[in-house]
C-alpha cells in the first residue's frame, strides 16, 4: 500500500484508478438504465480500499431533517473528508425510507469519489452538471423516491398526481425563502402539471398560495398591523 500524508493526497491517487459505474439498473417509470448503488461501489471501493481509505455512510438526523453523511477516511494519517445528502421520502414508510436511503448513499458517494456514470457525457447532462451538480443529482433522487411509492404500471396521471402531492407536501410548514426556493425547484414539473393535468397544477398553486397568505398573516401579527376580518 502506497503512504499517502492525508486523505486528500490518497483520494487523489484513488481516483486515478477508478473507473465509470456502468448505468445497468433498469427505471421502469422512465425507460432507461442508471448506475445503482451496487455499480457506484464496483467502480471506486477497489481503489479507495488499495490506498487506504474506508468508506462509512451513518444515517443521521437534524435540526433541518434526516441525511445520510458519507465520510471517507484515510486510516494512516487519521485525516477524512464528508458530505451530507438530504433523505427525501417519496413514501412514508419502511420501503420508501430505505429506497431515500440507498439513493442519498449513492449521490452522496459518487459525488465524495468523483465518479459519474459511463455515458454521462450528452449535452443536457453536461450543461445541467456545469449549472450546478449537487442540486440536479437531490433533484433526481427526490423525483425517483416519489416514482418509488408507485407501482411500476402506473399511469402518467397516477404520476402526475403523485408528484402533485408530493410538492404540496413540501409546502407546508415551509418559511418564505424556503417556499419560494421549493416552487423554483420544482418550476419545470409544475409548468407540465399545468399544460398537462390544469386540476393538479390548480392544487399545487393553491396549496403554494395557502402557505403564502400564512406567512404574510404571522409577519402582519408580528408586527401589530394584522386586522381580523370581519364576519
Amino acid at each position: 500500500m502506497t503512504e499517502h500524508k492525508n486523505i486528500h493526497m490518497a483520494l487523489a491517487a484513488a481516483q486515478s484508478e477508478m473507473g465509470k459505474a456502468m448505468k445497468d439498473a433498469e427505471n421502469p417509470h422512465f425507460r432507461s438504465k442508471y448506475a445503482d448503488l451496487s455499480s457506484v461501489m464496483d467502480a471506486c471501493m477497489s481503489a479507495l480500499t488499495k490506498h487506504g481509505i474506508s468508506l462509512t455512510q451513518p444515517f443521521v438526523s437534524g435540526e433541518f431533517g434526516h441525511f445520510v453523511k458519507t465520510v471517507l477516511t484515510h486510516g494512516a494519517s487519521d485525516t477524512s473528508v464528508e458530505c451530507s445528502v438530504p433523505v427525501l421520502l417519496g413514501k412514508q414508510d419502511m420501503q420508501g425510507l430505505g429506497s431515500a436511503y440507498t439513493y442519498a448513499r449513492r449521490y452522496g458517494l459518487m459525488g465524495m469519489a468523483g465518479i459519474a456514470p459511463e455515458d454521462d457525457d450528452g449535452n443536457a447532462a453536461a450543461a445541467t452538471t456545469k449549472a450546478n451538480p449537487a442540486k440536479s443529482g437531490l433533484q433526481d433522487a427526490w423525483r425517483d423516491g416519489v416514482l418509488d411509492s408507485l407501482p411500476q404500471d402506473a399511469t402518467e396521471a397516477q404520476k402526475a398526481d403523485a408528484f402533485a402531492k408530493a410538492i404540496i407536501k413540501e409546502f407546508e410548514g415551509k418559511a418564505e425563502k424556503a417556499l419560494d426556493n421549493s416552487w423554483e425547484r420544482h418550476k419545470k414539473l409544475i409548468a407540465s402539471l399545468e399544460s398537462r393535468f390544469p386540476k393538479l397544477f390548480t392544487q399545487v398553486q393553491d396549496a403554494f398560495l395557502e402557505r403564502q397568505n400564512e406567512l404574510h398573516e404571522a409577519k402582519a401579527k408580528a408586527s401589530g398591523d394584522y386586522v381580523e376580518a370581519a364576519e
